[in-house]
Protein backbone atom coordinates (compact mmCIF):
# COMPACT_ATOMS: atom_id res chain seq x y z
CA UNK A 1 0.00 0.00 0.00
CA UNK A 2 1.48 3.34 -1.03
CA UNK A 3 -0.28 5.57 1.49
CA UNK A 4 -3.07 6.06 4.01
CA UNK A 5 -5.03 9.31 3.63
CA UNK A 6 -7.41 10.71 6.22
CA UNK A 7 -7.66 14.36 5.18
CA UNK A 8 -10.31 15.18 2.57
CA UNK A 9 -8.25 17.82 0.77
CA UNK A 10 -5.26 15.45 0.62
CA UNK A 11 -7.43 12.80 -1.01
CA UNK A 12 -8.58 15.25 -3.69
CA UNK A 13 -5.03 16.47 -4.24
CA UNK A 14 -3.71 12.90 -4.63
CA UNK A 15 -6.35 12.14 -7.27
CA UNK A 16 -5.70 15.36 -9.16
CA UNK A 17 -1.99 14.56 -9.44
CA UNK A 18 -2.66 11.44 -11.52
CA UNK A 19 -1.63 11.90 -15.18
CA UNK A 20 -4.63 12.62 -17.36
CA UNK A 21 -3.32 10.82 -20.44
CA UNK A 22 -3.40 7.33 -18.87
CA UNK A 23 -5.68 7.87 -15.90
CA UNK A 24 -7.80 4.84 -14.91
CA UNK A 25 -8.57 5.07 -11.19
CA UNK A 26 -10.60 2.34 -9.53
CA UNK A 27 -12.49 2.85 -6.28
CA UNK A 28 -13.95 0.36 -3.78
CA UNK A 29 -16.02 2.09 -1.08
CA UNK A 30 -16.56 -0.05 2.05
CA UNK A 31 -17.64 0.18 5.67
CA UNK A 32 -14.72 -2.00 6.70
CA UNK A 33 -14.61 -5.33 8.54
CA UNK A 34 -13.50 -6.66 5.19
CA UNK A 35 -14.37 -10.12 3.93
CA UNK A 36 -13.68 -12.00 0.73
CA UNK A 37 -16.53 -10.20 -1.04
CA UNK A 38 -14.78 -6.86 -0.52
CA UNK A 39 -11.40 -8.30 -1.42
CA UNK A 40 -12.75 -9.75 -4.66
CA UNK A 41 -13.83 -6.23 -5.65
CA UNK A 42 -10.38 -4.90 -4.83
CA UNK A 43 -8.76 -7.60 -6.97
CA UNK A 44 -11.08 -6.72 -9.86
CA UNK A 45 -10.10 -3.07 -9.58
CA UNK A 46 -6.42 -3.99 -9.47
CA UNK A 47 -6.88 -6.14 -12.55
CA UNK A 48 -8.42 -3.49 -14.82
CA UNK A 49 -7.37 -0.15 -13.32
CA UNK A 50 -3.97 1.53 -13.06
CA UNK A 51 -4.55 2.68 -9.49
CA UNK A 52 -6.97 1.55 -6.78
CA UNK A 53 -8.36 3.44 -3.79
CA UNK A 54 -10.29 1.68 -1.02
CA UNK A 55 -12.25 3.69 1.52
CA UNK A 56 -13.41 2.58 4.96
CA UNK A 57 -16.13 4.62 6.60
CA UNK A 58 -19.07 3.40 8.70
CA UNK A 59 -21.70 5.84 7.50
CA UNK A 60 -24.06 6.98 10.26
CA UNK A 61 -26.47 8.51 7.76
CA UNK A 62 -27.62 5.10 6.48
CA UNK A 63 -28.50 3.73 9.93
CA UNK A 64 -31.82 4.32 11.67
CA UNK A 65 -32.00 5.25 15.37
CA UNK A 66 -32.72 1.65 16.46
CA UNK A 67 -30.20 0.00 14.11
CA UNK A 68 -26.69 -1.27 14.75
CA UNK A 69 -24.48 1.75 13.98
CA UNK A 70 -22.95 1.77 17.48
CA UNK A 71 -22.21 -1.96 17.30
CA UNK A 72 -21.22 -2.37 13.65
CA UNK A 73 -18.11 -4.61 13.57
CA UNK A 74 -14.78 -2.80 13.23
CA UNK A 75 -11.25 -4.21 12.93
CA UNK A 76 -9.19 -1.53 11.24
CA UNK A 77 -5.81 -3.13 11.85
CA UNK A 78 -6.92 -6.37 10.22
CA UNK A 79 -8.41 -4.42 7.31
CA UNK A 80 -5.20 -2.46 6.82
CA UNK A 81 -3.16 -5.68 6.76
CA UNK A 82 -5.45 -7.27 4.17
CA UNK A 83 -5.27 -4.22 1.90
CA UNK A 84 -1.51 -3.96 2.31
CA UNK A 85 -1.23 -7.57 1.14
CA UNK A 86 -3.25 -6.66 -1.97
CA UNK A 87 -1.04 -3.60 -2.53
CA UNK A 88 -3.78 -1.02 -3.01
CA UNK A 89 -2.50 2.44 -3.81
CA UNK A 90 -4.51 4.38 -1.20
CA UNK A 91 -6.52 3.47 1.86
CA UNK A 92 -8.86 6.42 2.45
CA UNK A 93 -10.03 6.79 6.06
CA UNK A 94 -12.19 9.92 6.24
CA UNK A 95 -13.42 11.11 9.63
CA UNK A 96 -17.10 11.53 10.47
CA UNK A 97 -16.62 15.13 11.64
CA UNK A 98 -15.05 16.02 8.29
CA UNK A 99 -17.69 14.33 6.13
CA UNK A 100 -20.57 15.54 8.29
CA UNK A 101 -19.46 18.83 9.89
CA UNK A 102 -21.72 20.78 12.21
CA UNK A 103 -24.75 22.14 10.40
CA UNK A 104 -24.63 19.52 7.63
CA UNK A 105 -28.10 19.42 6.07
CA UNK A 106 -27.70 18.28 2.44
CA UNK A 107 -28.75 14.91 1.08
CA UNK A 108 -29.17 13.10 -2.24
CA UNK A 109 -32.33 11.17 -3.08
CA UNK A 110 -32.96 8.89 -6.04
CA UNK A 111 -36.73 8.68 -6.49
CA UNK A 112 -38.48 5.74 -8.11
CA UNK A 113 -36.03 2.96 -7.24
CA UNK A 114 -35.89 3.39 -3.47
CA UNK A 115 -39.47 2.90 -2.30
CA UNK A 116 -39.49 -0.92 -2.23
CA UNK A 117 -37.35 -3.74 -0.79
CA UNK A 118 -34.78 -2.24 1.59
CA UNK A 119 -36.08 1.25 0.89
CA UNK A 120 -39.55 0.20 2.04
CA UNK A 121 -38.47 -1.11 5.43
CA UNK A 122 -35.54 1.30 5.92
CA UNK A 123 -36.77 4.59 4.43
CA UNK A 124 -33.65 6.45 5.59
CA UNK A 125 -31.22 3.97 4.08
CA UNK A 126 -30.78 4.89 0.43
CA UNK A 127 -30.67 8.61 1.06
CA UNK A 128 -27.75 7.90 3.38
CA UNK A 129 -26.09 5.65 0.80
CA UNK A 130 -26.40 8.03 -2.14
CA UNK A 131 -25.28 11.01 -0.09
CA UNK A 132 -22.10 9.36 1.17
CA UNK A 133 -21.29 7.71 -2.18
CA UNK A 134 -21.65 11.03 -3.99
CA UNK A 135 -19.36 12.70 -1.41
CA UNK A 136 -16.78 9.93 -1.76
CA UNK A 137 -16.93 10.11 -5.56
CA UNK A 138 -16.34 13.86 -5.35
CA UNK A 139 -13.31 13.35 -3.09
CA UNK A 140 -11.70 10.36 -4.85
CA UNK A 141 -12.68 11.26 -8.45
CA UNK A 142 -12.62 7.65 -9.70
CA UNK A 143 -13.04 6.49 -13.27
CA UNK A 144 -14.58 3.19 -12.14
CA UNK A 145 -16.24 2.14 -8.88
CA UNK A 146 -16.86 -1.44 -7.81
CA UNK A 147 -19.89 -2.78 -5.92
CA UNK A 148 -21.15 -6.25 -5.07
CA UNK A 149 -24.39 -7.63 -6.48
CA UNK A 150 -25.49 -8.88 -3.07
CA UNK A 151 -26.73 -5.30 -2.62
CA UNK A 152 -28.38 -5.32 -6.05
CA UNK A 153 -30.91 -2.59 -5.28
CA UNK A 154 -28.09 -0.38 -3.99
CA UNK A 155 -26.14 -1.08 -7.17
CA UNK A 156 -29.13 -0.04 -9.29
CA UNK A 157 -29.68 3.13 -7.26
CA UNK A 158 -26.04 4.19 -7.56
CA UNK A 159 -26.02 3.53 -11.30
CA UNK A 160 -29.14 5.69 -11.65
CA UNK A 161 -27.59 8.51 -9.61
CA UNK A 162 -24.42 8.45 -11.71
CA UNK A 163 -26.41 8.54 -14.97
CA UNK A 164 -28.79 11.25 -13.82
CA UNK A 165 -25.99 13.50 -12.56
CA UNK A 166 -23.75 12.93 -15.61
CA UNK A 167 -20.87 11.88 -13.40
CA UNK A 168 -18.95 9.95 -16.04
CA UNK A 169 -18.03 7.11 -13.66
CA UNK A 170 -18.35 3.49 -14.78
CA UNK A 171 -20.15 1.47 -12.08
CA UNK A 172 -18.90 -2.11 -12.06
CA UNK A 173 -21.11 -4.78 -10.44
CA UNK A 174 -19.60 -8.09 -9.42
CA UNK A 175 -21.26 -11.39 -8.34
CA UNK A 176 -22.04 -12.23 -4.73
CA UNK A 177 -19.30 -14.15 -2.95
CA UNK A 178 -20.62 -16.93 -0.76
CA UNK A 179 -19.43 -18.99 2.16
CA UNK A 180 -19.06 -22.75 1.52
CA UNK A 181 -22.54 -23.30 3.01
CA UNK A 182 -24.11 -20.81 0.59
CA UNK A 183 -24.51 -17.86 2.97
CA UNK A 184 -23.71 -14.59 1.24
CA UNK A 185 -20.62 -13.00 2.73
CA UNK A 186 -21.48 -10.02 4.92
CA UNK A 187 -19.80 -8.14 7.74
CA UNK A 188 -22.96 -8.74 9.78
CA UNK A 189 -22.40 -12.52 9.63
CA UNK A 190 -20.11 -11.87 12.60
CA UNK A 191 -23.25 -11.35 14.71
CA UNK A 192 -24.43 -14.93 14.15
CA UNK A 193 -24.13 -17.50 16.93
CA UNK A 194 -23.47 -21.08 15.69
CA UNK A 195 -27.14 -22.10 15.88
CA UNK A 196 -28.18 -18.87 14.15
CA UNK A 197 -25.76 -19.53 11.34
CA UNK A 198 -27.61 -22.73 10.56
CA UNK A 199 -30.84 -20.75 10.29
CA UNK A 200 -29.13 -18.11 8.12
CA UNK A 201 -28.76 -20.74 5.43
CA UNK A 202 -32.52 -20.41 4.93
CA UNK A 203 -32.00 -17.33 2.74
CA UNK A 204 -29.88 -19.16 0.16
CA UNK A 205 -32.07 -22.28 0.35
CA UNK A 206 -35.19 -20.19 -0.25
CA UNK A 207 -33.65 -18.43 -3.25
CA UNK A 208 -32.46 -21.68 -4.79
CA UNK A 209 -35.84 -23.31 -4.25
CA UNK A 210 -37.70 -20.29 -5.63
CA UNK A 211 -35.52 -20.33 -8.73
CA UNK A 212 -36.12 -24.06 -9.18
CA UNK A 213 -39.87 -23.51 -8.91
CA UNK A 214 -39.74 -20.95 -11.72
CA UNK A 215 -37.58 -23.25 -13.84
CA UNK A 216 -40.26 -25.95 -13.43
CA UNK A 217 -42.84 -23.60 -14.94
CA UNK A 218 -44.39 -21.67 -12.04
CA UNK A 219 -45.36 -18.20 -13.27
CA UNK A 220 -47.32 -16.87 -10.32
CA UNK A 221 -45.02 -14.50 -8.43
CA UNK A 222 -47.20 -14.84 -5.34
CA UNK A 223 -46.80 -18.62 -5.37
CA UNK A 224 -43.02 -18.21 -5.52
CA UNK A 225 -43.08 -15.70 -2.65
CA UNK A 226 -45.23 -17.99 -0.53
CA UNK A 227 -42.92 -20.92 -1.23
CA UNK A 228 -39.80 -18.96 -0.23
CA UNK A 229 -41.47 -17.62 2.92
CA UNK A 230 -42.37 -21.14 4.02
CA UNK A 231 -38.74 -22.26 3.75
CA UNK A 232 -37.48 -19.32 5.80
CA UNK A 233 -40.20 -19.66 8.43
CA UNK A 234 -39.35 -23.34 8.88
CA UNK A 235 -35.99 -22.31 10.37
CA UNK A 236 -35.83 -21.10 13.97
CA UNK A 237 -34.66 -17.59 14.97
CA UNK A 238 -35.74 -16.07 11.63
CA UNK A 239 -37.96 -13.02 11.22
CA UNK A 240 -38.83 -11.96 7.68
CA UNK A 241 -38.47 -8.32 6.70
CA UNK A 242 -39.45 -8.91 3.08
CA UNK A 243 -39.64 -11.64 0.45
CA UNK A 244 -39.80 -10.20 -3.05
CA UNK A 245 -40.28 -11.37 -6.61
CA UNK A 246 -39.74 -8.12 -8.46
CA UNK A 247 -38.66 -6.40 -11.64
CA UNK A 248 -34.83 -6.47 -11.66
CA UNK A 249 -34.55 -2.90 -12.94
CA UNK A 250 -37.39 -1.04 -11.20
CA UNK A 251 -37.66 -3.25 -8.07
CA UNK A 252 -41.46 -3.22 -8.26
CA UNK A 253 -43.31 -6.39 -7.33
CA UNK A 254 -44.37 -8.71 -10.14
CA UNK A 255 -47.70 -10.49 -10.50
CA UNK A 256 -46.39 -12.92 -13.09
CA UNK A 257 -42.87 -14.09 -13.85
CA UNK A 258 -42.21 -13.70 -17.55
CA UNK A 259 -38.78 -12.86 -19.04
CA UNK A 260 -36.78 -12.11 -15.88
CA UNK A 261 -37.24 -11.61 -12.16
CA UNK A 262 -35.22 -10.70 -9.10
CA UNK A 263 -35.82 -12.88 -6.07
CA UNK A 264 -34.78 -10.77 -3.08
CA UNK A 265 -34.89 -11.33 0.67
CA UNK A 266 -34.22 -9.49 3.89
CA UNK A 267 -34.41 -11.61 7.02
CA UNK A 268 -33.52 -10.99 10.66
CA UNK A 269 -31.62 -13.93 12.12
CA UNK A 270 -30.98 -13.21 15.77
CA UNK A 271 -29.74 -9.61 15.82
CA UNK A 272 -28.36 -9.76 12.27
CA UNK A 273 -30.38 -8.38 9.39
CA UNK A 274 -29.24 -10.29 6.31
CA UNK A 275 -30.04 -9.69 2.64
CA UNK A 276 -29.58 -11.85 -0.42
CA UNK A 277 -30.93 -12.11 -3.95
CA UNK A 278 -31.00 -14.21 -7.07
CA UNK A 279 -31.44 -12.88 -10.60
CA UNK A 280 -33.47 -15.22 -12.81
CA UNK A 281 -33.08 -14.48 -16.52
CA UNK A 282 -34.15 -16.03 -19.84
CA UNK A 283 -36.79 -17.86 -17.87
CA UNK A 284 -37.99 -19.99 -20.75
CA UNK A 285 -34.44 -21.26 -21.30
CA UNK A 286 -32.27 -20.96 -18.18
CA UNK A 287 -31.73 -19.23 -14.82
CA UNK A 288 -28.63 -17.97 -13.06
CA UNK A 289 -27.94 -17.11 -9.45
Amino acid sequence: MTCVIENLDEMKAWSRRLPLEDRNLGFVPTMGYLHEGHLALVRESKKICRQTVVSIFVNPMQFGPTEDYAHYPVDLERDRALLKELDVDVLFLPKKEDLYPGGFCTSVRVAGLTENLCGGSRPHFFEGVTTIVLKLFHLVQPDRAFFGEKDRQQLGVIRKMVRDLNMGITIEGRPTIREPDGIAMSSRNAYLAPEERQSARALYLALQSGKALIEKGERSADAVRTHMRSIIESHPRTRIDYVSVCDPERFTELERVEDSALLALAVHVGRARLIDNCLVENISCSASC
